[in-house]
């Protein structure tokens, strides 16, 4: 494909991962994802067949996203304790648009499970890597593997939690809380 076309298939993906974050999939059309993208309406077929594949690639785009964190994690230290404490950071940086949206990725998940449910699974990676990267890391520090898996899930529930409580009372401080408790729960070592 040439450089235009990758520009305007990234441009349709950004329009359509903005649009089914701040007005959720279903009330999304592709009309509206080509006008944010400032693509005609006939060429959107030539990029993407249905709102499902559209759907698919921002679940791509969350995989890609959380691959390239983990990996930023894994390059910035060799110890376990600190990758960990690096992506938590990471994650936090995007605070305001969490407690002003929701988190993405779990509304992706919800919201494409009816229409488009490969790319529901495909959402739902990016927790399924976060909490395998989480864990891998604490279990280098002594815990059991289902010791640690546990921590981990507990790690991405309590993130995610905040996430929904600072969003339904839109209080930065509830998710800022939330990830410092996240951080204190990882209880590193056996």
């Amino acid at each position: 494909m040439s450089k235009k076309g990758d520009r305007r298939r990234e441009a349709i993906v950004a329009a359509a991962a903005r649009m089914f974050w701040r007005n959720g999939f279903a009330s999304t059309s592709l009309a509206d994802i080509a006008r944010e993208a400032d693509v005609p309406q006939g060429n959107m077929f030539y990029y993407y067949r249905s709102k499902a594949d559209l759907a698919l690639a921002v679940a791509d785009i969350f995989v890609d996203e959380t691959r390239s964190l983990i990996s930023e994690a894994e390059a910035a230290t060799a110890d376990p304790r600190q990758r960990v404490r690096f992506l938590l950071d990471r994650l936090g940086q995007s605070n305001a648009s969490r407690v002003e949206k929701g988190c993405p990725i779990s509304a992706a998940v919800r919201d494409f499970r009816q229409a488009a449910p490969e790319a529901s699974a495909r959402a739902a990676h990016s927790f399924e890597l976060i909490v395998g990267f989480i864990g891998r890391e604490l279990q280098k520090t002594g815990p059991r593997p289902s010791i640690a898996m546990a921590r981990a899930r507990s790690v991405v529930v309590e993130w995610q939690g905040g996430i929904a409580l600072a969003h339904a009372f839109g209080d930065m401080t509830v998710l800022a809380e939330s990830l410092r408790r996240a951080e204190q729960s990882l209880q590193f070592g056996p």
